[in-house]
């Protein structure tokens, strides 16, 4: 058996599926070896006098075949992998000194030195494994592992020309606009795309890590100004991925939410399109939550509604049952409402909630230059005006909006700045 690093080793993926697998010790390091060993397909029999409570699970569940006793010789007999994790290097290295006469690989737990295999720090990213060694320190080799692990997971390491590419479009979640909070699927999906199209409220900013190949399309719905129409939006869709290219149409927030996501998985759908939905946050709850606002509260609000404002109250296009939202005890998240909320106010009024409820707008919520304006539903219209408030911006209305003034009271209270 070599005894030094200076070769190094030859790494090897093994197929466990089936295959007989002995670990010997019960304590600490076999309580993280075993489920491992069990995750590949591997038949684990366990030679150990004491079980720790997590094995002894295992064990009760019947996926481990466990000798009740010491070590002794023959127990490696016809394996094909060993793991030596007691505490006593003597029985350790009377495991290893077994399996090498058999001509099995052994890996030591206490002395990498003598193994005559290592076990990797390794970590699972959808289909990829990450297996690390570092000269036989695993400390150093844990935290390679999850550099890299935690880089397949948010796409800044990139596996865009896989064999195993995704084909047709993913509808893709962007979130409220801060980029850090897209999900980390959405992510991984972005960075394999051929063709993103995007719009103004998808957080653009992650654009800038694409690749310079990937064709960038511009489908920006900006309220009374350019625009692309939804049908031609669904024609990009299809149009590229019928060219074999992966696409991704990253939308904000979540696609399904006001976001006529649903329109393009239908046409793709009638044009045999495969489509995958990767789900977003919501604006509607991110971005009071930035504010720190609490949609419900104990006590305060029960439920809340997220309205889409963009047709006016009493407009005949509208399908909002706005008597019954002005009636209602719970928080309203009001959507696209900086241009009718003169409209939206009086009728909210009109239809039962007090001038006095708290309201707040969010402007830009979860971005750096995010604002909030605070007033009450019969002032709200000329505070917005005095405030220059434009559109994103979203709207709350209910008692919850103070609710959360009292962090501010209690940060004054302790002589901090709110």
């Amino acid at each position: 058996m070599r005894e030094s690093y200076a070769v190094p080793p030859y790494l090897l993926g093994l197929r466990l599926d089936g295959r007989r697998a002995v670990v010997v010790g019960g304590g600490r390091v076999a309580q993280r070896r075993v489920p491992a060993l069990l995750a590949a397909g591997a038949r684990v029999t366990l030679v150990a006098p004491e079980v720790t409570p997590s094995l002894e699970d295992l064990i009760a569940d019947g996926k481990v075949d466990w000798r009740r006793r010491a070590y002794t010789p023959g127990d490696c007999a016809e394996s094909w992998l060993v793991q030596a994790c007691t505490d006593d290097p003597a029985v350790n290295a009377a495991v290893a000194a077994e399996a090498e006469s058999l001509r099995i690989w052994c890996a030591r737990a206490d002395d990498a030195h003598s193994s005559s295999a290592w076990t990797p720090a390794s970590g699972q990213v959808g289909e990829t494994t990450v297996g690390v060694l570092a000269g036989g320190d695993p400390r150093r080799a844990a935290g390679i592992r999850d550099a890299v692990v935690d880089g397949l997971r948010d796409a800044t390491l990139s596996a865009r020309h896989s064999r195993k590419k995704p084909v047709g479009v993913a509808l893709v979640g962007g979130g409220p606009g801060d980029p850090g909070l897209i999900t980390v699927r959405g992510r991984q999906l972005l960075a394999q795309a051929d063709v993103v199209v995007t719009d103004r409220l998808a957080p653009r900013v992650l654009l800038d890590e694409l690749a310079h190949d990937v064709e960038v399309i511009d489908a920006a719905k900006i309220p009374y100004g350019r625009s692309v129409t939804q049908d031609k939006i669904n024609e990009y869709l299809v149009e590229h991925a019928k060219q074999g290219k992966f696409v991704v149409r990253l939308k904000g927030g979540d696609p399904f939410v006001f976001g006529r996501g649903f329109e393009e998985v239908l046409y793709c759908a009638r044009h045999d399109i495969p489509v995958m939905v990767v789900p977003g946050i919501t604006s509607a709850v991110a971005a009071p939550s930035a504010a720190g606002i609490p949609v419900t509260h104990r006590g305060v609000a029960q439920e809340f509604h997220v309205v889409s404002a963009h047709v006016a109250p009493d407009h005949p296009a509208s399908t909002v049952n706005w008597p019954a939202l002005g009636a209602s005890l719970g928080t309203l998240v009001l959507l696209m409402a900086v241009e009718r909320m003169s409209l939206i106010s009086s009728a909210l009024m009109r239809y039962g909630r007090s001038p006095d409820t708290p309201v707040a707008v969010i402007q830009d919520g979860t971005l750096p230059d995010q604002r909030v304006l605070t007033a009450t539903l019969g002032s709200v219209v000329d505070e917005m005006a005095a405030g220059g408030v434009r559109p994103p911006a979203i709207v709350v209305v209910g008692d919850v909006v103070d609710v959360a003034q009292e962090i501010n009271m209690i940060k004054a209270d302790m002589g901090r700045d709110p």
